[in-house]
């Protein structure tokens, strides 16, 4: 397979900070803008160990603290030296490709001081962010954290209320199965300001790309949008219910390619027939994207002799056999 155009597990992940932020065994240190990152094995054991970075992080965070209270100087209570915590912003970056960014996640991306960003943020668009802000790495894959969502909480949180203003880049758009209504609830529970910024959703980028309307007249008057999630890396997928299988509606499937044999036993178990158009895309709109077009009952094993890997988005219905790619 090609290379990824995003994070995965075993990538060297983008970490700097007023250059690059560098984790050392001995602390933080800010390099030139220019310097290479370090790709030793050893350097990507420590990349990925949460235990030893935290530390790291803890000290940014102090030194944070520490200039707030500079700039409040001896008269904290004064109305212009009283320090305004910090703003976190939910920034959704579309399904890969940089140009279709918003045009606010862009300006964004050109001021924040820390960003945190997740696997499916491709590189090309990391690039973009300013080479003064502090760059880390918080994604998932599966079988894979390299940050619990609670330590993402914690993260967000500390630095806003040091006074940073935070980019948190999530693929695709923040409030679909991106887990950004739980950021924004804890955060806004804690009273620090949090501001939503949309991004297109993998299937409107993807199906867009392919020529696929997600809804048709008199083909398809209703899209839903699915998690074929299983619980720890299992092959039954946990959330879609009988009514799913709608052949009047467009299916479109996240997270959806290890149940993939399931659900296409389930929903043509529940009514769909065999033969519905179907449509697996990987990493849809970048320049390694992969698709595979079959009817329903043969997508599983047309995908796997093709061996698509995550992210791998789906798309079921008559509204697929419409793109003018269809076999």
């Amino acid at each position: 397979a090609s290379i990824s155009p995003f994070t995965e597990k075993d990538s060297i992940k983008k970490v700097r900070g007023g250059g690059r932020l560098e984790f050392r065994s001995g602390g933080v240190e800010n390099s030139c803008p220019g310097c290479r990152e370090d790709t030793s094995e050893s350097s990507r054991e420590e990349e990925n160990d949460i235990a030893t970075r935290l530390p790291e992080l803890r000290e940014v965070l102090e030194l944070l603290r520490r200039q707030r209270k500079k700039e409040e100087g001896s008269d904290p209570s004064s109305p212009s030296k009283r320090w305004k915590a910090g703003n976190v912003f939910l920034v959704g970056t579309g399904p890969g490709d940089p140009e279709l960014l918003t045009v606010k996640a862009v300006r964004l991306m050109r001021t924040a001081d820390l960003v945190l960003y997740d696997r499916l943020v491709s590189t090309s668009i990391l690039d973009m962010v300013h080479e003064g802000a502090k760059l880390l790495y918080v994604g998932k894959t599966s079988g894979y954290h390299s940050r619990t969502q609670d330590e993402i909480h914690e993260l967000l949180l500390n630095f806003a209320e040091a006074g940073a203003t935070v980019l948190r880049l999530k693929g695709g758009d923040p409030l679909v199965f991106g887990r950004g209504g739980e950021e924004m609830d804890f955060l806004q529970e804690q009273g620090i300001a949090v501001t939503v910024v949309p991004g297109i959703t993998a299937a409107s980028g993807i199906a867009a790309g392919l020529g696929i309307p997600l809804t048709h007249r008199g083909v398809a008057n209703s899209v839903r949008f699915l998690t074929g999630h299983a619980r720890k890396g299992g092959k039954d997928p946990l959330y879609v219910a009988e009514q799913a299988a709608d052949p009047d509606s467009t299916l479109v499937i996240y997270m959806g390619l290890a149940t993939l044999p399931a659900l296409a036993e389930r929903f043509i178990a529940n009514g769909l027939p065999p033969d519905t158009p179907a449509a697996a895309i990987e990493r849809g709109t970048t320049e390694q994207q992969r698709t595979v077009f079959a009817e329903l009952a043969n997508l599983p094993s047309e995908v796997a002799a093709t061996q698509l890997v995550s992210p791998t988005l789906i798309f079921i219905g008559r509204v697929v056999a419409l793109s003018p790619l269809w076999p």
